[in-house]
């Protein structure tokens, strides 16, 4: 029987939450990590579906993944790249959960949606709930300010918090189009609150928007009235939430000092969800995309040092073997939950919609989906 915890992660992904960002349940007899048949079952498998299956690998995904995924990318670009597809029957998205949750939103009502396991979440979705930010926004309410605020949700959270921005005016951005969001979202209103990554939204506003650390408050979801005073949200511009990417948020700028002293010349490249004082030490700052076009374009001999998940460093390291790609820091760091989707869970879902059994199959209800569908539209009618 599923217990309940109020555990963010589950030991060893046992136990449900019907109320967390995902579940954590994944079904069926699972053919062992050690089966060295694995690979080539994965094959006839996909072989067996044909067209009726378009496999999404994320660039965090491992490569014992990513060698069956038909297209790479960030999980927006992936979602739409389902939505493109609508004679492919089942979608297999090889991420995590909240990017389900967007090609479900994205794709047509008869292609399904699969998660080969259940218990790939993300820790940055999970840590503003639907309910969490109701409560803030009732808060927002009561101090009589929530009419001058603009809620902006990063991809990277759950389909209710992109909801709960399509209702009230808000909109989801990508960490491409930020800065652009944010633009919009002052001019419908003089402040934002920015779910549920604060480095991230404190990046765009210091760094690319000439906002100061002061105009800055964050929220803490954990404290009675977010641990603010209704005189510091009357004078912040951005309301950060008090969320942040597990991976991201463990560089340092002591990590890019200490890179910087080991490796004579190196190029320091990191993703916006970094902390404020790795960004600043860091000489480009990009999204997932953007760190990929730049080691493409960059000269044969350089060195290169990458605040980002461990998997994509490692592969891009191989793609440009006449460059020096190096991880940032010292302390080596794979997304737990991104590498929950392993190939015996790969092998399980395609085995089980071969025989036409639909496995971990992730659906949105319809008002949620609207509401969802309402945010990001006003995201892709950016300029």
């Amino acid at each position: 029987m599923a217990t309940q915890t109020g555990l963010p992660l589950f030991v060893l992904g046992q136990g449900a939450d019907p109320h967390a960002e995902r579940g954590v349940d994944c079904p069926g007899e699972l053919p062992p990590a050690s089966d060295p048949d694995l690979v080539e079952r994965a094959r006839k498998a996909k072989e067996a579906l044909g067209d009726r299956l378009f496999v999404l690998g994320h660039h965090y995904q491992r490569d014992e993944v990513i060698q069956f995924a038909d297209v790479t990318g960030d999980s927006f670009k992936l979602a739409r790249l389902a939505a493109a597809r609508p004679e492919a029957e089942y979608i297999v998205f090889c991420g995590v959960h909240f990017m389900a949750e967007s090609a479900d939103i994205l794709t047509a009502d008869s292609q399904k949606v699969v998660l080969p396991d259940l218990a790939a979440g993300c820790s940055m979705a999970d840590m503003a709930t639907f309910d969490q930010v109701e409560e803030c926004w009732e808060a927002l309410e009561d101090a009589g300010l929530a009419g001058d605020v603009i809620p902006v949700t990063y991809m990277n959270s759950s389909a209710d918090i992109k909801a709960f921005c399509g209702r009230n005016g808000g909109a989801v951005c990508t960490s491409s189009n930020a800065r652009r969001a944010l633009e919009w979202a002052f001019e419908q209103a003089g402040k934002v609150l920015f779910l549920p990554d604060q480095h991230l939204g404190r990046n765009t506003a210091v760094l690319e928007m000439g906002m100061s650390l002061d105009d800055c408050v964050v929220w803490n979801p954990h404290r009675p009235g977010g641990g603010l005073t209704r005189e510091q949200l009357e004078r912040a511009r951005m309301i950060l939430w008090k969320g942040h990417c597990s991976v991201h948020g463990r560089f340092t700028a002591e990590s890019v000092d200490d890179v910087r002293r080991r490796i004579p010349g190196v190029n320091v490249l990191v993703h916006p969800e970094c902390r404020h004082e790795v960004v600043l030490k860091a000489d480009q700052v990009g999204s997932t995309e953007y760190i990929i076009k730049a080691l493409e374009a960059a000269p044969a001999g350089s060195s290169w040092a990458i605040g980002t998940e461990l998997n994509l460093v490692k592969r891009l390291a191989q793609m440009f073997p006449d460059k020096s790609v190096s991880f940032l820091d010292r302390t080596i760091c794979y997304c737990s939950t991104m590498n929950r989707i392993d190939l015996p869970h790969l092998v399980w879902a395609l085995e089980s919609l071969a025989l036409g059994e639909v496995v971990n199959q992730i659906t949105v209800d319809d008002d949620t989906s609207h509401w969802a569908r309402v945010a990001l539209d006003r995201m892709l009618a950016l300029p």
